[in-house]
């Protein structure tokens, strides 16, 4: 299969317009739409997200990944990577820099098949489509195999204590993953400190808290409201573990 995950947004035509090269290249593959709300213009958050939420997809698996502001800038590399049996195609901005450190096996190509017109804005559509596509049918032209360790970019660490997303409830998730916390652990933001809880129904209605969500991150919520806004949480605000 392959997956997208962008930052597209939901609507729009941009994730049409890639479906429609898939259909068009490789037509028997299936496609799922992963997550087209990803950290806009922010790959260091969306690394974070989507090295969780990988985990849940079969080996041979396919991600068409485009979180890409620096789109058209020729220092700004497409590549393919495979870690621990999955494919990962998009630009080289720090987006798989998580999955790669946590990978037991770990390839990287940067990509140097052009197609006859490439879009300088929609590398998505033009180019990592096309490629994702070829992947599927087992067609590995036009990738030149690099050093894997010296694409990943050194200084990050496996835990963001930061807010990277925040869904249709207005739960907000972190960077920060739960085996790295104590049962006591409590969570400061802005001028809030949240205790854990299993579940929602464990805290009276429109109390805060965290809790581990089903990708293993701490997350934010209230129990029947909305935490982003009655907290005013954003993407990109951070968080501090206390004990």
């Amino acid at each position: 299969m392959i997956i997208l995950f962008t930052d597209f947004g939901w609507n729009g035509p941009y994730v049409g317009l890639m479906k429609g090269v898939l259909q068009s290249s490789a037509p028997a593959i299936p496609i799922v739409d992963l997550l087209h709300d990803a950290p806009t213009f922010n790959p260091k958050a969306s690394a974070y997200l989507l090295a969780a939420l990988v985990k849940g997809f079969p080996p041979d698996s396919i991600f068409l990944c485009v979180v890409d502001p620096g789109v058209g800038d020729p220092e700004r590399r497409p590549v393919v990577v495979k870690a621990d049996g999955r494919w990962f195609v998009g630009p080289d901005n720090g987006l798989f820099n998580v999955l790669a450190n946590e990978a037991k096996d770990l390839q990287w190509w940067d990509i140097t098949w052009k197609p006859e017109k490439l879009s300088s804005t929609f590398h998505g559509r033009d180019l990592f489509a096309p490629i994702a596509a070829r992947i599927a049918q087992q067609n590995l032209a036009g990738l030149i195999e690099q050093d894997a360790q010296k694409r990943i970019l050194p200084d990050w660490s496996q835990q963001l204590a930061e807010i990277v997303y925040s869904d249709h409830y207005g739960n907000c998730m972190t960077g920060l993953q739960v085996e790295s916390m104590c049962a006591e652990c409590e969570i400061e933001i802005g001028k809030n400190t949240l205790s854990r809880a299993q579940t929602f129904s464990e805290v009276p209605q429109g109390r805060a808290f965290w809790f581990e969500n089903a990708i293993g991150l701490v997350e934010i919520a209230i129990n029947k409201g909305n935490a982003q806004e009655m907290l005013g949480i954003n993407v990109g605000d951070a968080v501090e573990v206390v004990s």
